[in-house]
């Protein structure tokens, strides 16, 4: 599973942080920060964090509708 983040989106409002902790985290900077790879005991609770984004700022790489491929 490749996760992807828009950081023009992201207002670091730290949903994903708080779903997925180790797997994103928020740097002195508030940028997103994602670890790779993805464990597969945390493939449902990433897959919920990006669903309940509230900017919309994550994606499942493959997935991303702002994409142009």
């Amino acid at each position: 599973m490749e996760i992807g983040v828009r950081p023009e989106l992201c207002e670091a409002n730290g949903v994903c942080v708080g779903l997925a902790p180790g797997v994103f985290e928020l740097d002195e900077d508030e940028q997103l920060q994602i670890r790779r790879p993805i464990p597969d005991e945390k493939v449902e609770r990433v897959t919920k964090a990006v669903q309940l984004c509230p900017k919309g700022a994550l994606f499942i790489a493959g997935n991303d509708p702002e994409s142009e491929s």
